[in-house]
């Protein structure tokens, strides 16, 4: 292998997955100095059941395909930043009634930041992943945008990158489907051209995420009742961890009605139960923000509050306190379902995205939302 060098140099994530193999190969047709880099974040147990990030035969397969290519390709132990920040985090906030975002987590604390680091350690300009979305450069100016394949787009998980971050960064695969990367894969006869889907987290790929988390809970968790919508106790649970704002199967009780649980108290380790209507906020607090220099406040946008939401119109005010502290607030048009705190509120005009922050508590609905009637900001977003 030999040395690293070259002014047009790009260090590419290597998953040994479908879409970080062809993002490097096209990386290669375009001319570029290509560096692949894989992240060992986390060990699997010899159960049969691997993930898609970080297990043994995928860290094999990006080598295979860095030889393929004639790439250079090295391996990076990140396992300890990985539980700091990703899994930690993750347990913690199910033992507190939240439901964590990990994957946006991990982008912004450990695969992102980690990449920019080894990226300026090996001489690389750039930095490029496997995600679908796209960088659009305005008026000199490097935005987010949604992908193309609107199925598979994953700017969500990328909204707390700042345009310094966005200028350095490469996405091959934003203006592809899905379709089209998996048959060019197979195309260029790229190792694990044929690999399926993931559906679960990396580091739960069995989807059991109650087990995980009681494991890792060190004693933490805690029984208690479940109410009903006039607080009387129908049920007992064996701690808050194990359901979901919005959930509706395996409560371990019969109302004779549908029942969702609307609300969990890890205080008072109390799952509450309601019915559909109560699933539905007008709005929610944000925090943990980051937003383009660009926005100006009170913000109409489209506002997705998980991965899978398609978005719901809102507008964002920006409240600052007597201390000078900012402090930011979603109201929706119409309510929206199962607002979970712990999971991240992603703005979005057209396909461009503006910015976000972590749910910190949902709001009630009401009869009218101020919504409605708030003036457009003079933001302004090309098609």
């Amino acid at each position: 292998m030999g040395a690293l060098t070259g002014k047009n140099r790009v260090l590419v994530a290597m998953s040994g997955g479908v879409d970080s193999s062809v993002a490097a190969a096209r990386l290669c047709d375009a001319g570029h100095d290509v560096v692949g880099v894989t992240l060992h974040l986390w060990d699997y147990p010899d159960d049969g059941v691997k993930g898609r990030c970080c297990a043994p035969e995928d860290q094999h397969d990006a080598r295979r395909v860095t030889d393929m290519l004639g790439i250079p390709h090295y391996t990076f132990d990140r396992r300890e930043l990985f539980q700091e920040h990703v899994v930690a985090p993750f347990v913690d906030a199910y033992l507190e009634g939240r439901t964590p975002s990990p994957c946006v987590s991990c982008n912004r604390s450990v695969k992102i930041r980690e990449l920019f680091t080894l990226a300026d350690r090996l001489g690389a300009a750039a930095i490029a992943t496997g995600h679908y979305a796209r960088v659009v450069r305005e008026g000199g100016t490097a935005r987010l945008y949604r992908g193309r394949d609107r199925h598979k787009d994953q700017s969500y998980f990328l909204h707390m990158l700042r345009a310094s971050e966005l200028d350095r960064l490469i996405l091959p695969l934003g203006d592809s489907t899905k379709e089209e990367v998996r048959a060019e894969a197979i195309t260029r006869r790229l190792a694990g051209a044929h690999k399926g889907e993931s559906q679960e987290l990396c580091f739960v790929p069995t989807g059991r995420y109650d087990a995980f988390v009681a494991e890792r809970a060190n004693a933490r968790i805690r029984p208690g009742p479940i109410v009903d919508r006039d607080g009387r106790v129908v049920g007992q649970h064996h701690g808050v961890h194990a359901f979901t704002v919005g959930q509706r199967k395996g409560l371990g009780v019969a109302l004779g009605r549908p029942a969702f649980v609307v609300g969990l108290d890890a205080t008072a380790a109390t799952v509450h139960l309601g019915d559909e209507t109560a699933l539905h906020a007008g709005g929610a607090t944000l925090k943990d923000t980051v937003w383009d220099d660009d926005v100006v406040f009170p913000l109409q946008a489209e506002v997705r509050v998980r991965a899978r939401h398609d978005g719901a119109p809102a507008v964002i005010e920006r409240h600052v306190d007597p201390m000078g502290e900012a402090s930011f607030v979603v109201r929706f048009v119409s309510p929206v379902r199962a607002v979970s705190p712990g999971q991240v509120a992603v703005a979005y005009r057209g396909d461009r995205v503006l910015g976000g922050g972590t749910i910190e508590a949902s709001l009630p609905s009401s009869p009218q939302s101020r919504a409605a009637e708030a003036p457009m900001s003079p933001l302004e977003v090309a098609p």
